[in-house]
C-alpha cells in the first residue's frame, strides 16, 4: 500500500480507502472485512450517519474500538431523518451539525473524527453558517478536518472560496470524467485532496453486463469493456486498470472503494504490485469515448 497527504491536512491516507456503505448488517462479518482491510494497509474508513440510519457507524465503531490510533475515520452529515422514519430532509444548519456530530461520535465510540464531510450541498444553503459549525468543531477538538462530498461544481467552488476544506469526495471514473472539466485542476491548485468514488462505475468496468451509463449508450459501454479486455493480462485485473486510471490524475489522493468480499479486497490491494499504467495506455483509455461534462449545477 502507498500513502499520500490529504490536501492541507497532516493526514496520510492509503491510496485505496474503504467505503463503508458496502457493509452489511452483520457486525461480526463487517469486523472481519474491516480488520482484513486494516491488515492490508488501508487506513481510511469512510461512513455516513445516513447509512443504515446510523447502523453503519455503529458497526465501524464496534470493530475499531481499541484500535482508534490505527485508523482514520471519516463520516458525513446533512441528511436528517424524518420523525416517522420515512426518509430524510436536507439540513446543513449549524444547529443540526453540532447536534448530529455528538450522535456520530457516540455511535463510532470515539472522541473525535479525522474527517467530517458535508453530505451534499446546494448554493441555496446557509454556507457560511455551515462553515461556522465545522470550524467550531475543529476548535473544540471534535473533528480534525472537514470537507464536502459533492459532485456539483458550483457548490465546490463556493467552499473552495469561502472555507478551509481539506477534501472533496466526488464520483470519478473512466466513464465519468466530468470533474476534469470543472473541478480537479481547481482542487489541485488549492491543495485540496480529492477522494473519488464510483471508480468501477457500478461494476460495469469489471464484470457487469453492458448497459447505458450517464450519457453513454449500451454500445458505448460495451466498446469500452472490450477495450479493457484487450488491455488486461494475467497480472492486471479490470479493477486494477479502472483504479489506476483514476489515480493517474495528480489531483487524486485516494479511491474510496466499496469492498464486500475478501477476494475483492485482496485484488484491490495488489494494485501497487502490478505494472503501473503508462502514458500510452492512459491515453488509449481517455480516447475511447468522448469526454462527458456536467450539464447542471455548473
Amino acid at each position: 500500500m502507498t500513502y499520500q497527504q490529504l490536501g492541507n491536512s497532516d493526514l496520510y491516507v492509503s491510496k485505496i480507502s474503504f467505503g463503508c456503505m458496502s457493509l452489511g448488517n452483520d457486525h461480526s462479518k463487517n469486523a472481519d472485512i474491516l480488520y482484513s482491510a486494516l491488515d492490508n494497509g488501508i487506513n481510511l474508513f469512510d461512513s455516513a450517519d445516513l447509512y443504515q440510519n446510523g447502523g453503519n457507524e455503529i458497526s465501524l465503531g464496534k470493530a475499531f474500538q481499541g484500535l482508534r490510533d490505527k485508523v482514520l475515520i471519516a463520516t458525513k452529515v446533512g441528511n436528517q431523518m424524518k420523525p416517522d422514519g420515512s426518509g430524510w430532509d436536507w439540513n446543513p444548519s449549524k444547529a443540526y451539525i453540532l447536534k448530529a456530530v455528538e450522535k456520530s461520535l457516540k455511535r463510532l465510540k470515539t472522541d473525535y473524527l479525522d474527517l467530517y464531510q458535508l453530505h451534499g450541498g446546494t448554493t441555496d444553503d446557509p454556507i457560511d453558517e455551515t462553515i461556522e459549525a465545522f470550524e467550531q468543531l475543529k476548535t473544540e477538538g471534535k473533528i480534525r478536518y472537514y470537507g464536502i462530498s459533492s459532485i456539483r461544481p458550483n457548490v465546490i467552488r463556493e467552499y473552495v472560496k469561502r472555507a478551509n476544506i481539506t477534501s472533496v469526495m466526488m464520483q470519478y471514473s473512466i466513464m465519468d470524467r466530468r470533474p476534469e472539466e470543472t473541478c480537479l485542476d481547481l482542487l489541485l491548485k488549492n491543495n485540496i485532496g480529492v477522494l473519488s468514488r464510483g471508480g468501477v462505475a457500478k461494476g460495469l468496468l469489471i464484470d457487469k453486463p453492458s448497459k447505458p451509463y450517464l450519457n453513454y449508450s449500451e454500445g458505448d459501454v460495451n466498446k469500452l469493456q472490450l477495450e479493457i479486455k484487450e488491455l488486461i493480462d494475467s497480472k492486471k485485473s479490470p479493477a486494477h486498470l479502472a483504479i489506476q486510471f483514476v489515480l493517474k490524475h495528480p489531483a487524486l489522493t485516494s479511491v474510496v472503494s466499496g469492498i464486500r468480499t475478501n477476494d475483492q479486497l485482496m485484488d484491490l490491494v495488489k494494485i501497487f504490485e502490478v505494472p503501473r499504467m503508462e502514458g500510452e495506455e492512459y491515453s488509449r483509455l481517455q480516447n475511447i469515448l468522448p469526454i462527458n461534462v456536467y450539464e447542471q449545477h455548473r
